[in-house]
This record gives C-alpha cells, structure tokens and sequence, in this order.
C-alpha cells in the first residue's frame, strides 16, 4: 500500500505487520479486498484530517463511487448530516447508505443546491467542482480536494472566502482498519462490489473506472 510501491497486482505480497488486520468476519475475500483503500481513503479524511463531528454538514462529491459510497456511511456514523452528489439512479441506493440529501450534477446547480457546509470531500478534482466546492463551504470549513493539485487561482479564491483546502493521500493503517471492520461487522457500513475482473482483464476493469460511472469497487481477481 502505498506510500511504498506494494506491487499490487502481484498473488503474494509483503508489508510491516502494523499495516494488517483481521478481514471482517462476514465478508467474503472479493468483498473484503475493496475494502482497504478506499476506506482508509474515507476514514482517514473524515476522522484524522477533517475531524467531523456530530451534526456538521458534509458534502461529498461522486458519492457513487468507491470511495465516496463509505465516505458516506462514514460521515452518516460520525454523525454527520450528509450530502452527496450523483447521477439520478444512483440517489435511492444513497439514500438507503445515510445520504440525507442527493443532488444530481447533470441537472441541478450544486451551488444553488446546498450550501453551509462544514467540509467538502471532492473525489471528482476538476476546476469546476472544485469552485463548486469552495462556493458552498462556510468560512472556516474545510475542502478536501483528493485525485488532484489546486490551482493557485482557486486557492487564493478560498482564502479570501476564509475555507481551507488540502489535499490527502491515504496511509497504511492496521488501527483504522480494524476500526471499518467493526462497522462492518456490526452491519452499520457495508461495501459495494459492482464487478469482479480476472487478473488478465485488468485493461477492462480500468477503463470502466475511467469513465467515471461505476457504483461501489471494482475487483480484480488473482486465481
């Protein structure tokens, strides 16, 4: 995992023993393996960088995908009222993860949508999402900017609005994991598997990730 080059397509790998834990018990192995880094990746930003706490307002941006559908029910156990953007199919099945309120980036201005927010998660990094972002974020919130760098013109329009923006990169972190499998466990999150790939269709899985319309984890699976 990284920081360190993990070869994560190889069938063995090896790690510090301090980056492990227990699969949860009433997973499966495909379920389990899409849980590490996208949940780290949601926990850590909601936990250890954005220190959500009870009734703030989240926002997060592709609460769809990988990351974003535990970012949700992350937020939602934090205690969290939680936003989230997605396509109009997608809204129901948020719905039934926590979201309080799902906005549809096709159709609907999110800046006119919601607004007040206490932290941002922004999984989607372009321009214009992240000046959505920044928009609907109260003075003192925070914007977690993920996939991507911000631009210097964005950064100097948050400072003047008074909201922080960081980005983030997940760590390895056997504590935290063991802490998402007790939710997992207890049944208050739960992960989505879309589909499961053979090792030799990697090439498929990608592109599919790639066009940015995919519900939940992809798994490649080593036979």
């Amino acid at each position: 995992m990284v920081p360190r080059a993990a070869s994560a397509y190889a069938e063995y790998v090896t790690a510090p023993s301090r980056n492990f834990a227990r699969k949860p018990a009433n997973l499966g192995h495909v379920e389990a393996a899409a849980v590490p880094l996208a949940g780290l990746t949601a926990y850590q930003m909601l936990t250890a960088l954005a220190d959500v706490q009870k009734d703030q307002r989240v926002l997060i941006h592709a609460a769809a995908g990988g990351v974003g559908h535990l970012a949700v029910q992350f937020a939602k156990q934090l205690g969290a009222y939680v936003g989230g953007t997605a396509s109009a199919g997608k809204h129901d099945w948020l719905r039934g993860l926590g979201a309080d309120e799902v906005i549809d980036y096709h159709s609907a201005d999110v800046v006119a949508a919601i607004g007040d927010l206490d932290v941002v998660v922004d999984l989607v990094g372009s321009e214009a999402t992240l000046a959505q972002s920044v928009a609907v974020t109260r003075r003192g919130g925070l914007v977690v900017a993920v996939p991507s760098g911000t631009s210097p013109e964005l950064l100097a329009r948050a400072a003047e609005s008074g909201v922080r923006v960081a980005s983030y990169l997940v760590e390895p972190d056997g504590h935290a994991l063991g802490e998402i499998a007790e939710l997992i466990e207890s049944g208050a999150v739960r992960i989505e598997v879309e589909e499961v790939f053979p090792l030799a269709e990697a090439g498929a899985a990608h592109r599919l990730l790639e066009d940015g319309r995919t519900r939940g984890k992809l798994v490649l699976a080593v036979r």
